[in-house]
């Protein structure tokens, strides 16, 4: 009985907490936090992984079966800059079809996705590569070596890679990471 007055203390200093913290989050409306220590402000800038994967042809189900991810070999970069340093007119001549930015060419984390995505057509093997016609091919602009990726590559990485073995029923040991992924 004598705990009585204090559980209503409590309570009543709970929903007024409740109640204050309810009034700031409305009055900050759709505005993130400045980014800070602890904040992940810049991830709101970032699409869904969900929309990098529309194409314009269709998706089938079994037109995919293994997930490659490699280093771009350079430090900093987009689609663009890694077509022009190929000598290459355009993104649609890139071989691969996921490029996850580091915030030297774009913002660190965004998924830009080329032409062979959006067309569904497949990445050529070459004297680099010796991959399959259904392999999907991810560039993570690093070197990785002295510049390793950044935390928000490795976590649009994962969440591109989860997606897409979601979306085309891709085993999980079909999926090959660079040798100094982590």
């Amino acid at each position: 009985m004598s705990n009585q007055p204090r559980v209503a203390k409590v309570l009543a200093a709970l929903l007024i907490s409740m109640t204050a913290g309810s009034i700031i989050l409305l009055s900050l409306g759709n505005n993130p936090p400045q980014a800070g220590p602890f904040c992940l402000a810049s991830y709101y800038r970032l699409d869904p992984v969900e929309a990098v994967l529309i194409s314009n042809a269709p998706q089938s189900v079994d037109r995919w079966n293994r997930i490659e991810i490699y280093f771009s070999s350079t430090r900093a970069g987009n689609l663009q800059q890694l077509a022009s340093l190929k000598g290459l007119s355009t993104d649609s001549e890139l071989n691969f079809h996921f490029c996850i930015c580091n915030g030297l060419g774009n913002i660190d984390g965004h998924i830009q996705v080329t032409e062979k995505w959006k067309r569904q057509w497949s990445a050529i093997p070459d004297n680099t590569w010796y991959g399959s016609p259904q392999t999907i091919r991810i560039c993570v602009i690093s070197d990785g070596k002295q510049n390793l990726p950044t935390d928000f590559q490795l976590k649009r990485t994962e969440a591109l890679v989860e997606k897409l073995c979601r979306n085309f029923k891709i085993k999980p040991q079909n999926v090959f990471y660079p040798g100094a992924w982590r």
